[in-house]
């Protein structure tokens, strides 16, 4: 609904849905939705808050956080100005609010995002109060229940911004554990990072009519595909038609199936005594053990000396050259005895993911990879390494199937991003990616993950939320494309190269950050230049790297890759100084 003039903003608005002109009070009576046509406004998060929980019950968790511009980030606008101007826009400190109340007399633990704070982007600070959230529910036992309304990760706090994924999905994989309720609740919008994570990998998904969720947006898809898009895309109709949500319910009735779930996790909830917490990082700092912190700050360059940083354009498109070797190429070389396993066991075979059974050093171990390829007819059969659902659910299988037989994972990941078509969406691409950053935070074996072309996105982290990360010195990784953020956050998309330098996206740049742990070096030009010593120098580091872990008990292996990614939150002080 659009207010219609600002001295009667208070009085009438304008229905988005039918056009009609409705009378304020009688259209927030009925909950914000429009009684000509049904079309469900957008609401601020206080506003859902009032709708959902008991009068009187709720109670916010501690949201001061340390202001924070990690990045440093500036397009038309520095970060810091984009920020103050949303607070003072919403009055919200941030694009969630968290805390505890009761539904229907349910005690619970609620994060509810507000899309008017920068299109409810996911950052680090938003990450960091929707996590204690889920860490409340665990101390108290409760159920969570978010409320999600975002356009995606934020951009401005670049690779940072996509770690919350992880953060936020392995708070929700201890309340899973644990055998507490999650419930999900998608409102108009929710894309992206949210999508792909702790939207849709909760217990229980409903969408509010009117809602729309998905991983690409519809306009990204029309643009990469050049199709016009089925009448309901991505629509709350559309998604339980394909199975990617359990229920749709009307905004009136959303309360009452909150009060019934609410309930009946209680009922079946055994006593059980309280299950510890992992503690978070110190607040102090991004913490880091002795010989993680100097793998972190070293320098790419091996036996030769520090090697120059190059400009960050110049690496994204060295990162995508095609001449890179792929992860065929790295399977043949690196790698002994590769025997590939084929198919998610639904239906399909996604040639974009390539996986199986290998030796590294005499050792077995799993490993799994994107592919992309050197030729043009190459590069169209594997759909130019973007995965499909299909394409994650077989890398998950491979991951399961290797915790089963108890072998190590590495993962190799080059994809621009995952599948932005309409197919892919239909199959639940943000789910199966969601799927797969949540079950990698609890999968008891080791895995390490080397970022070795184009690390895009969500489809990146799918493959990549590990016990170590590396990363080649001439790879990129990225919360989104230079050229996608130029799109967005510039004039137009001939700020690219812009774009990257404000992204941090290179591997010396995302070591600072505590992204990435180390730099395979390359030989003197780049990978494509010399693949024999590329995947001799990846063949040392990933021993150097993969060795310690074998021998890491497994509750303290995945204690450790929990802590990892938390540190990830806004509570951790210097991460500014520690981004230049």
């Amino acid at each position: 609904m659009t207010a219609t003039a600002p001295r009667e903003e208070q009085l009438w608005s304008r229905c988005a849905g039918c056009a009609s002109l409705l009378y304020r009070k009688r259209l927030r009576r009925n909950l914000d939705v429009c009684p000509e046509c049904g079309a469900h406004a957008r609401l601020g998060a206080p506003e859902r808050l009032r709708q959902l929980v008991d009068p009187a019950s709720f109670r916010p968790l501690p949201d001061h956080l340390p202001d924070l511009d990690p990045i440093g980030f500036v397009d038309v606008l520095p970060y810091p100005y984009r920020l103050t101007g949303a607070r003072a826009a919403t009055g919200l400190v941030e694009a969630v609010i968290c805390g505890t109340a009761t539904i229907g007399g349910q005690p619970t633990a609620l994060a509810v995002m507000d899309f008017r704070f920068l299109g409810g982007s996911l950052g680090c600070a938003v990450g960091e109060l929707i996590t204690r959230a889920a860490e409340q529910a665990l101390d108290d036992r409760v159920p969570l229940i978010l409320v999600t309304a975002s356009g995606g990760a934020r951009m401005q706090e670049g690779a940072l911004s996509l770690m919350q994924m992880a953060t936020v999905s392995q708070a929700i994989a201890a309340l899973r554990e644990a055998g507490l309720l999650t419930v999900s609740v998608l409102t108009d919008p929710t894309y992206g990072g949210v999508a792909a994570s702790f939207a849709t990998n909760t217990d229980v998904v409903l969408a509010e009519s009117g809602a729309r969720m998905g991983f690409a947006g519809p306009r990204v898809i029309r643009q990469v595909t050049g199709r016009a898009l089925p009448e309901g895309f991505q629509t709350a109709d559309f998604l339980l038609q394909h199975g990617q949500v359990d229920m749709v319910v009307q905004r009136r009735s959303l309360r009452g199936r909150l009060v019934a779930l609410l309930a009946a996790a209680r009922a079946g909830r055994p006593a059980r005594p309280p299950v510890p917490r992992q503690e978070p990082a110190p607040r102090g700092g991004w913490p880091a053990a002795g010989a993680d912190r100097a793998a972190a700050t070293a320098q790419p360059g091996g036996a030769d000396g520090p090697a120059p940083e190059r400009d960050a354009w110049d690496t994204v498109r060295l990162a995508r050259h095609p001449g890179r070797p792929t992860t065929l190429d790295y399977l043949d070389s690196t790698f002994d005895g590769f025997v590939e396993l084929h198919g998610d066991r639904l239906g399909g075979d996604c040639p974009a993911v390539v996986g199986g059974l290998a030796r590294l050093d005499g050792r077995h171990l799993m490993v799994i990879g994107h592919q992309k390829g050197h030729s043009t007819a190459e590069l169209v059969a594997r759909n130019f390494g973007m995965a499909s659902p299909a394409g994650h659910r077989k890398a998950l299988r491979l991951m399961r199937l290797a915790a089963r037989l108890s072998l190590p994972v590495v993962t190799l990941v080059d994809t621009p991003g995952a599948d932005p078509g309409v197919r892919a969406e239909e199959q639940g691409q943000a789910a199966a990616i969601a799927e797969n950053i949540l079950s990698l935070t609890m999968l008891p074996t080791p895995v390490v993950a080397v970022i070795t072309g184009e690390g895009g996105s969500g489809g990146a982290l799918a493959l990549a939320v590990a016990d170590r990360v590396l990363m080649l010195q001439h790879a990129v990784y990225s919360v989104i494309s230079p050229e996608g953020c130029a799109a967005i956050l510039w004039p137009d998309r001939s700020a690219a190269p812009q774009a990257a330098r404000a992204l941090r996206l290179t591997a010396p740049d995302l070591c600072r950050l505590g992204v990435v742990d180390e730099v395979v070096p390359e030989p003197a030009a780049a990978a494509q230049d010399d693949p024999a010593e590329t995947a001799r120098r990846l063949r040392a580091a990933l021993l150097a790297n993969l060795l310690p872990l074998l021998d890491v008990p497994t509750a303290t292996l995945i204690r450790r890759r929990r802590q990892r990614f938390r540190r990830f939150g806004a509570a951790r002080a210097g991460i500014r100084a520690g981004a230049r």
